[in-house]
């Protein structure tokens, strides 16, 4: 008797999907209280609490919903065999373009090619309700149809140029790789995310922002003084117009060895109300590379493999972006990779009160 390998794997991604949505349970109803958490009562205002409070929840709602359609339709693609028989009929479509079917590399590409039409159909409906629905609802959205098209049509674009030579270096690799198969793998992966890293922010991401160099004055003196105080070997200062498409906001650094950059986005600069407060996220920041924290290797890969996330979340300000204020630890621990506000205070007055 055969182990019911298919079943095991779907098995598998139910329990595991009904594991996040505890979790998710947990964080809504952490979202529905009503109060500010103690250690956040004066430093935000009801008003914002509210509005904090009405964006959570409305996000929550939609993920619930989002995250049960996902499980339904990949369970039933595993569950009904749909992926072994989209591989046939992804190998008949290439005689008919002139094209050899025993050809892996191009059977490959022809499945994969389907699979990417097909994960943007069905997502599109959820891509367009957060954003002009919920994103706009919250006066986050400042998108327009067209823009939001036009970056579609890019990242699929992008995927078509970059996609077949990444794809064909790895079929490759898998043919001849032999005994050391994985070792060749990790390499060409490793090298394929450097090579990203460094192609993506001079010639990618200009293709769905404009980025200026941030003009003379204090802030940039005080930035730069900063990067100076950490021996950050800062190259350029770039302002980046994410206004065109949100107003959430934040900063990030990137770059190699000694030819690292900071950008900012102008909703940052317009939002925080003097540079003591931009150069206090720059400083977070920095604070990660100082401590040697992980790169931003995968956003390269995201943005060239998944052609639907044409923009970088690189997180959320919290005074302007309304990010959530009650949280469960359960859902923070397993979630986030930064503390919340509310745990970072916690921990703060917890030193505060040992050092007393």
């Amino acid at each position: 008797m055969e182990f019911p390998y298919m079943e095991a794997v779907v098995g598998f991604m139910i329990l595991m999907y009904l594991f996040e949505t505890y979790l998710d349970l947990r964080q809504h109803a952490a979202l529905k209280l009503p109060t500010l958490p103690k250690t956040l009562e004066g430093v935000i205002s009801q008003e914002k609490f509210e509005k904090s409070r009405a964006y959570s929840l409305d996000k929550s709602h939609f993920h619930f919903v989002h995250e049960f359609v996902t499980i339904l339709i990949d369970s039933a693609i595993l569950f009904f065999g749909i992926l072994p028989w989209f591989w046939k009929k992804s190998g008949t479509f290439l005689p008919l373009i002139g094209l050899n079917e025993e050809n892996e590399i191009l059977h490959t590409l022809s499945f994969l090619a389907g699979v990417m039409i097909w994960s943007q159909i069905t997502d599109l409906p959820f891509s367009l309700y957060s954003t002009f629905v919920i994103e706009a609802r919250h006066g986050f959205n400042k998108q327009t149809i067209w823009l939001f098209f036009r970056d579609l049509i890019k990242g699929i674009c992008l995927a078509i140029v970059l996609g077949p030579p990444i794809v064909s270096a790895i079929i490759v690799i898998v043919q001849n790789g032999g005994p050391y198969l994985a070792i060749y793998l990790w390499a060409f992966m490793f090298v394929l995310s450097l090579v990203m890293m460094t192609i993506y922010p001079v010639l990618i991401a200009p293709l769905f922002n404009k980025f200026t160099p941030l003009p003379e004055g204090e802030l940039r003196l005080k930035i730069e003084k900063l990067a100076s105080s950490l021996k950050f070997p800062l190259k350029k200062l770039f302002v980046v117009d994410g206004s065109t498409r949100s107003s959430h906001s934040n900063a990030y650094m990137y770059g190699f060895f000694k030819n690292k950059r900071i950008v900012l986005y102008d909703t940052l600069i317009q939002q925080c109300k003097n540079d003591e407060e931009i150069v206090a996220v720059i400083a977070h920041e920095l604070g990660h590379w100082k401590l040697n924290h992980t790169m931003y290797s995968f956003i390269a890969v995201q943005h060239t493999v998944i052609p639907l996330q044409h923009l970088v979340s690189f997180g959320l300000n919290l005074e302007e972006n309304l990010s959530a204020m009650n949280t469960d630890p359960w859902y923070s621990a397993y979630h986030y990779s930064h503390p919340p506000l509310v745990e970072r205070l916690a921990a703060i007055d917890a030193a505060d009160k040992k050092e007393e």
